[in-house]
C-alpha cells in the first residue's frame, strides 16, 4: 500500500544523486546502541533454535546430494559397489579422482576447439562481437537512467508491501510529444510501517536548501531523509522515539519503554512543514499530542495537549504561517495561533473521526476537514467568535475520505480521495460544492493525493494497492471547461 504522496519542487533535486558511504565502525555500534537491530532474548533464541534446525537439513541434504553424484561419476567409470546403499567415502573418493577436476580446464594436446571445421565460432576481438557491449556505453547509460532533468517531475510514495517499509523515489519524464514515461529513480528503506510523509527544504546539511521528506509511522520517532543521496541507511535527523528498553524480568511483565526527550509515545500520524519557517515542523500522534519540532536542532520546542483522542492531521495556513490547525478522533478541530500563546484558540465539532484537513492557499480563513463517514465540512474562521457551524457541509463519498487537497494555482478546485476507491473534483464556488470529475484510479481505497504545483492539474494518487497512479485532470471535460483558463499548466499530459 501506498500511504502517503509528496512532489519534490522542479529543480531541487540533484541532477545526479550522490550514493551514500557506507556506515562506519562507530555508525554501526551507535545503530546497534540505538536498539533498532535489537531482539529479545526468546526471538533471539527461537531463532538460533531454528536456524541449527535447518543448518542440520541443509547439511543432510547437502550430504545426500553428493554422495548420489558421486555414486553416478563412480557409476559411469564402472567403480561403483553392486550395494549403493552401503558405499563407503573412501569409494567415492576413488571415483572422483577418476575425473581429474583438478586439470578439468586444461587443453587435451592436438585437439583444437575451434576448427576450421566447425565454422567460425568466434570473432577476432570483442570490438567485432555484436554480443558484446562496451564497459563506456553501459557507465554512460547507467549515468544517464541517474541523471534527473530540471523538467523532470519526482514524486515521492511512503510504501509498505510485504512488511517491507521504505520510501519510493519516482520520476515523470515530460517528453516534447506529449507523452509521459514514469519510473522509480531510487528507493529508501524504513525501519517501520510509514503513515504520513512531508517534504522540506529544511538546510540540514549548511547548504542554502536541501532536499529532505520526513516521515511519520507506526512507530513515536519522525525521521528525516536526504532524498539527493542514494542507499543511504540511516536517516539524516530522527526527532524522538525510543532511548532506551527495559527488559522485563519475569513472564507476564510488559516491558517498560524510555523515549527521548520531546518524543511522541506513539504512532506519527501527520506531519505538516512550515513553508515561511522553514525549520518548523509540526506533528499529530495517537498519543493525542500536537508538537511543534525545531528540524534543524532535533528538538521539540512545544507540546499542546489541547484533544482528548488520537490526532490525526494537522496543517499551517499558508498565509498567516503561525497558525496551525489539528484534528482529531475526538470529533473536533482546534485551531492554535502561535503569536498568541496564552490564547485557548478556537474549536469546531464535527460529526464524524477527523480524516484529514486542508487551508484553503487562495485565501487564509478557509479550510476543509474531511470524515470517517464520506463527509466533507468547510469553515471559515472569520465567524469562529460568533458562529462555529461549517459553512458547508457534503457527502463526498460512501467510505472515509482520507484525503483531500486544494489546488495551488486553480482557486476553489478541490480533489478528495476515499477507501471506496474513488477521486473526486469538486468546484467549491460560493461555498456550493459541485461535482465536476469522477475517476476509479484503480489505485484500491484511496489513502494520499496531492495536486503537482509545477503542473497545478496533475494529480498523484496512492491507495491500497501499492501502485502510484497519475491523473491529468486537464482532460476531464467539466475542469477543462471550468478551469483550465486560469491555470498555467505547462506540465506533462499523463494518465497512467
Amino acid at each position: 500500500m501506498i500511504a502517503a504522496v509528496s512532489w519534490v519542487p522542479k529543480g531541487v533535486s540533484k541532477s545526479v544523486p550522490a550514493v551514500a558511504e557506507p556506515p562506519s565502525k562507530e555508525e554501526i555500534e551507535e545503530i546497534i546502541k540505538s536498539g533498532a537491530l535489537e531482539r529479545t532474548s526468546d526471538d533471539a533464541e527461537s531463532e538460533r533454535e531454528e536456524e541449527e534446525d535447518e543448518d542440520m537439513e541443509v547439511d543432510t541434504s547437502k550430504q545426500t546430494d553428493e554422495v548420489s553424484q558421486a555414486l553416478a561419476v563412480a557409476d559411469a567409470l564402472g567403480r561403483a559397489p553392486k550395494n549403493k546403499s552401503t558405499a563407503k567415502f573412501d569409494d567415492i573418493t576413488e571415483g572422483l579422482k577418476e575425473l581429474d577436476m583438478d586439470n578439468y580446464d586444461e587443453e587435451d594436446e592436438g585437439i583444437e576447439l575451434f576448427s576450421s571445421g566447425l565454422g567460425d565460432l568466434y570473432y577476432p576481438s570483442n570490438e567485432a562481437d555484436p554480443y558484446l557491449k562496451d564497459d563506456d556505453d553501459e557507465d554512460s547509460e547507467e549515468l544517464e537512467d541517474m541523471t534527473i532533468k530540471p523538467k523532470d517531475a519526482v514524486i515521492v510514495c511512503a510504501r509498505n508491501e510485504d512488511e517491507f517499509s521504505h520510501l519510493e523515489v519516482w520520476i515523470l519524464e515530460e517528453s516534447d510529444e506529449g507523452e509521459s514515461n514514469m519510473y522509480v529513480h531510487h528507493d529508501i528503506v524504513l525501519s517501520a510501517f510509514p503513515l504520513c510523509a512531508a517534504w522540506l527544504d529544511c538546510p540540514l546539511k549548511g547548504t542554502e536548501k536541501g532536499n529532505f521528506i520526513a516521515v511519520g509511522s507506526m512507530d513515536p520517532a519522525i525521521e528525516i531523509w536526504d532524498l539527493d543521496i542514494i542507499d543511504e541507511v540511516q536517516p539524516s535527523v530522527v526527532l524522538g522515539g525510543v532511548a532506551e528498553k527495559q527488559k522485563k524480568k519475569k513472564k507476564g511483565k510488559k516491558t517498560s519503554i524510555k523515549y527521548k526527550e520531546g518524543s511522541h509515545t506513539d504512532s506519527v500520524l501527520g506531519l505538516a512543514w512550515n513553508k515561511h519557517f522553514r525549520n518548523i515542523l509540526a506533528s499529530a500522534s495517537a498519543d493525542k499530542q500536537v508538537k511543534i519540532w525545531d528540524v534543524a536542532t532535533g528538538k521539540c520546542d512545544i507540546t499542546m495537549e489541547h484533544h482528548t483522542d488520537k490526532v490525526q492531521a494537522v496543517a499551517w495556513n499558508h498565509h498567516e504561517p503561525q497558525v496551525l490547525l489539528s484534528g482529531s478522533f475526538d470529533h473536533t478541530v482546534v485551531l492554535k495561533d502561535g503569536r498568541i500563546p496564552t490564547h485557548p484558540g478556537f474549536k469546531w465539532s464535527v460529526t464524524a473521526d477527523v480524516e484529514s484537513l486542508a487551508w484553503d492557499p487562495h485565501n487564509s480563513h478557509s479550510f476543509v476537514v474531511s470524515l470517517e463517514d464520506g463527509t466533507i465540512q468547510g469553515f471559515d474562521i472569520r465567524t469562529a467568535k460568533s458562529d462555529l457551524k461549517p459553512s458547508f457541509t457534503l457527502h463526498a463519498h460512501d467510505k472515509a475520505v482520507c484525503s483531500v487537497c486544494y489546488n495551488p494555482s486553480v482557486p476553489n478546485l478541490l480533489a478528495t480521495g476515499s477507501t471506496d476507491k474513488m477521486v473526486k473534483l469538486w468546484d467549491l464556488s460560493n461555498n456550493q460544492p459541485s461535482c465536476i470529475a469522477s475517476k476509479n484510479p484503480k489505485a484500491g481505497g484511496v489513502f494520499s493525493i496531492s495536486f503537482s504545483e509545477d503542473s497545478p492539474l496533475v494529480l498523484a494518487i496512492g491507495g491500497s494497492k501499492g501502485k502510484l497512479e497519475i491523473w491529468d485532470t486537464s482532460s476531464e471535460a467539466g475542469v477543462s471547461r471550468k478551469f483550465t483558463s486560469s491555470s498555467k499548466q505547462n506540465g506533462p499530459r499523463a494518465d497512467a
